[in-house]
């Protein structure tokens, strides 16, 4: 695992990743944060996100995906539900979903180059000292780099 500082939707624009992941909440929203930036500029991923059923808990763990072609190829962009809603306070993200979810990456697209925002760390207020743990134990001998954002790249 690696880290880098940048706009992971600018890198996987521009072909550096093959498939892209970033948490969801189930209720089909994509309103916030890296969520809706790629609603944005992703919208099959938005559309794999709807085709979901709005508000089931049984989706927490799971992922769906899109494949979004754009100028430099195409990238898998993965929706990962890792947390319920995105209301409340304290955590918001589900430990055991991230840990599911990078379950799913690896069986998925084991030997493809995967990036990731430092996910769950953000508007989820998961602990990244944690998240990291559980990414390089589920995607261990994958390649894996964690963007850190960066607007001015």
């Amino acid at each position: 695992m690696q880290y880098i500082k940048g706009d992971l939707i600018k890198l996987a624009k521009a072909g550096n990743f093959e498939v892209i992941a970033h948490g969801c909440n189930c209720m089909c929203k994509m309103g916030a944060g890296i969520a809706k930036t790629i609603k944005l500029e992703f919208p099959e991923a938005h559309t794999a996100d709807c085709a979901t059923e709005k508000g089931d808990k049984n989706k927490l763990g799971t992922c769906s995906f899109a494949s979004c072609k754009f100028e430099n190829g195409v990238c898998d962009v993965v929706n990962a539900y890792t947390q319920y809603h995105w209301r409340g306070r304290g955590v918001l993200v589900e430990y055991d979903a991230i840990r599911n979810c990078m379950r799913w990456l690896k069986e998925n697209y084991s030997g493809k180059k995967i990036g990731l925002p430092k996910i769950g760390a953000g508007l989820a207020k998961g602990d990244w000292n944690i998240i990291e743990l559980i990414i390089a134990e589920e995607l261990n001998d994958e390649d894996i780099t964690i963007v850190l954002f960066e607007s001015n790249i």
